[in-house]
């Protein structure tokens, strides 16, 4: 998976809080992200684990890379 995405692979949301468990975005911003530059990218990523502290969602450790 590319650095500018927060995905994990574990995509299921959240009905409370309308976050993704995963990687803490919201369905608009996942149906988005392809259309964000980077710098988008980067913003919405820096605010993810606020985000998800902030809802109380636990942050499940990132995905293994295979290189």
């Amino acid at each position: 998976m590319s650095k500018e995405t927060p995905c994990i692979a574990v995509c299921m949301m959240d009905p409370k809080t309308k976050l993704c468990f995963g990687c803490g975005r919201t369905l608009p911003e996942i149906a988005q992200w392809h259309r964000m530059d980077s710098a988008e990218r980067l913003a919405v990523m820096a605010e993810l684990p606020a985000r998800m502290a902030e809802a109380g969602l636990a942050q499940i450790a990132e995905r293994p890379t295979s290189s």
